[in-house]
């Protein structure tokens, strides 16, 4: 695709529904046993307890996951839905006039991360995990001259694809874990 034909009318990308769901999922299988657990080991916190805080964790990741990234003709801006409120996560809006540069930065883990930088010395970060990435940087590359064809997104789809498997796997590993502490 060559920058011309790029469409870049007002657009929204979401986070990836594979990265959603393989999180959400990583959730509620890591916590899920936890309340049948303290039932059956007699544990001092009681499982309604336990279920209270899994249910508003499970509404805080979710929130997390409900980001969004709206380009624009004026600029590019990450938000998140009325419900979430901004103390919990704030989003940002950058105007393509004050893009300097795209700046790459190692993470701990060996990958790369990119950031807006902008002319006042601010950065901000590129969101990686959305859906349709190539076509985002594309229109960021069309709005804003930078070249943008080593950018690619933090982490590949068979990534999380092979996480969801093993979350799977952990899930009917769950499912025994439960069905044993119910019996007892």
């Amino acid at each position: 695709m060559t920058i011309n034909s790029v469409d870049t009318s007002a657009s929204i990308f979401r986070l990836s529904p594979l990265i959603r769901i393989t999180l959400l999922s990583l959730y509620v299988a890591l916590t899920a046993p936890l309340p049948f657990l303290a039932e059956a080991t007699a544990a001092p916190t009681p499982p309604a307890l336990l279920w209270v805080g899994i249910c508003i964790g499970f509404v805080g990741l979710y929130a997390v996951l409900t980001e969004r990234v709206i380009i624009d003709d004026q600029g590019i801006q990450v938000s998140y839905p009325v419900w979430v409120p901004s103390f919990f996560r704030k989003g940002w809006s950058l105007p393509w006039s004050d893009v300097k540069q795209l700046k790459p930065r190692s993470t701990g883990q060996g990958g790369l991360v990119y950031y807006f930088l902008s002319h006042d010395g601010k950065a901000y970060l590129l969101p990686m995990r959305v859906a349709g990435f190539a076509r985002l940087v594309n229109i960021v590359q069309a709005k804003t001259g930078i070249d943008t064809t080593d950018v690619r997104p933090l982490a590949q789809p068979w990534m999380y694809l092979i996480l969801l498997g093993f979350t799977l796997l952990l899930l009917l590993v769950d499912g025994w874990t439960i069905t044993t502490a119910l019996a007892n």
